[in-house]
């Protein structure tokens, strides 16, 4: 998660939503991914994508089977569906996101019966640190205000 945090930490010092994450297989990191909608130009690149898409390159395969993603936030829909189709089998996030979580707080993307793959799902890893990089950023974007 610490890798996950520096990602964050880059985001944030090139003024994106500063959310980072990494794939880790075979105890390996094979991808590495930070918040670049602003940059890119592209509302798709979201730390968790750009991690999978890099991952998949690396190994060569669509499917990240038994890989784990650590992420600094609770993954959106689009993430988790993402994970959810790269077959990552676990998930780890920092902090939840209750205005677009999409496997705890308004959804259960990663964990719903009624799909044909479901990921091990764990939060709260360095949920503080991640939750004060976020208030940072958006309190910035406010003029300061809390």
């Amino acid at each position: 998660m610490r890798l996950a945090l520096a990602e964050a930490e880059r985001a944030f010092g090139e003024d994106e939503v500063p959310v980072g994450a990494v794939i880790v297989l075979d105890g390996e990191v094979v991808g590495r991914g930070r918040n670049r909608t602003r940059a890119l130009v592209d509302p798709t690149a979201h730390a968790e994508v750009l991690a999978v898409r890099a991952a998949a390159a690396a190994v060569g395969a669509q499917r990240l089977v038994g890989a784990t993603c650590y992420s600094t936030l609770e993954p959106c829909f689009m993430c988790a569906g993402a994970l959810s189709h790269a077959r990552v089998g676990r998930v780890v996030w920092a902090t939840r996101d209750p205005k677009f979580g999409g496997c705890a707080s308004l959804g259960r993307v990663l964990s719903d019966a009624r799909l044909n793959h479901r990921a091990l799902i764990h939060e709260g890893v360095l949920a503080e640190e991640s939750a004060r990089l976020l208030r940072t950023f958006f309190q910035s974007k406010r003029g300061g205000a809390s």
